[in-house]
């Protein structure tokens, strides 16, 4: 007796060529793209506000920080390097770099695309294969 499960298992042993597509991309929506780049741009930007804190928590928990600070107080008794390199201190520096790099990949992001747009006119696209397994 054949089953269904039998059928459907004979069918799908049978081999089909896989067909395979070329395209060209001629052509990148610069919102789109836009739109992209500011989202990688934003998880990058917790990426490093989030490794600046381990790095100085790190950094502190080891005590670099107060082997620095005596060093520093050797050289100039007058400078307190603990209060300059505090957590606040380092996440505000964390938070502004992270700003500007938010700014700076987003910008980036928007000129490739307008820059691939004005390339495509020149070399005619890039070549893409597709293939349906």
């Amino acid at each position: 007796m054949s089953t269904v499960a039998d059928k459907l298992a004979k069918k799908s042993s049978s081999k089909r060529s896989a067909k395979q597509v070329r395209l060209r991309l001629v052509y990148i929506d610069f919102w789109s793209a836009l739109k992209l780049s500011f989202l990688a741009a934003v998880a990058l930007a917790i990426v490093t506000v989030v490794s600046f804190f381990l790095i100085y928590m790190v950094v502190s928990t080891t005590g670099v920080v107060g082997q620095v600070s005596d060093l520093v107080k050797a050289i100039s008794p007058e400078v307190n390097l603990e209060e300059i390199i505090g957590l606040p201190q380092v996440m505000a520096f964390a938070a502004v770099v992270a700003i500007l790099n938010l700014i700076v990949g987003t910008v980036l992001g928007a000129v490739a695309a307008a820059i691939y747009n004005l390339a495509v006119k020149i070399t005619g696209g890039l070549l893409v294969g597709f293939t349906s397994n």
